[in-house]
């Protein structure tokens, strides 16, 4: 009798660890039902010019990883003139080289124009499995395809100026300007997400 448990017990083991491992193996998104989702009209030329830069859509670490080691993303400082990073829990601090360099200039004018003042930048790029994560603790997060998921978007808070969480209307009004400036010289697309208290910015391959 006890060979017998035995050997049933076993193989349900077996069994019981192979179907959580393939589990894990699992991406937790569906591609097929990211793919499906269409972007608003506001948002599509966010996207039209992420895929300008040649990126394939970042799926993981890996993929991301690919293009760092080939010199295409470039690593984000956690503070430069006029800017500071957050703490990235779902994003990860690369951009693509136009991006980093706008997002630094940016930084810069914002500096100037506030006699030193800083912004937050609070989401940098986003692999599907960063942004699938995301979605399980923010219900507003995209379920379709990001601009974040090519390299060459980020978010700024309006409401975290000089490292301080306070509506700051002065400095939201300076900042709105940068971004208009940029918007007007044909370098980036911005949209203010109300939900997400933050401004989405992406750069275009100019």
């Amino acid at each position: 009798m006890r060979k017998f448990l035995c050997v049933v017990f076993v193989p349900f083991i077996y069994s019981l660890h192979y179907s959580q491992a393939a589990k894990k193996a699992l991406p937790c998104y569906d591609l097929t039902t990211v793919l499906k989702v269409e972007p608003t009209a506001l948002y599509k030329p966010h996207l039209d010019a992420s895929k300008s830069f040649g990126i394939q859509l970042l799926k993981d670490s890996k993929t991301l990883q690919k293009y760092i080691n080939k010199g295409k993303f470039h690593k984000i400082k956690k503070s430069g003139k006029g800017y500071n990073v957050q703490k990235l829990d779902y994003s990860k601090g690369y951009m693509v080289s136009k991006a980093k360099t706008t997002l630094e200039n940016m930084g810069a004018k914002f500096s100037k124009a506030t006699k030193g003042g800083t912004f937050t930048v609070s989401s940098i790029t986003r692999t599907l499995e960063d942004q699938c994560r995301l979605r399980k603790v923010n219900s507003n997060a995209s379920l379709g395809i990001s601009s974040h998921n090519y390299g060459n978007s980020f978010d700024i808070s309006y409401i975290r100026f000089n490292n301080i969480l306070k509506y700051n209307p002065k400095m939201e009004v300076a900042l709105e300007k940068v971004l208009k400036h940029y918007a007007d010289a044909g370098r980036i697309y911005y949209i203010k997400e109300k939900q997400q208290s933050c401004y989405h910015i992406t750069v275009k391959n100019y």
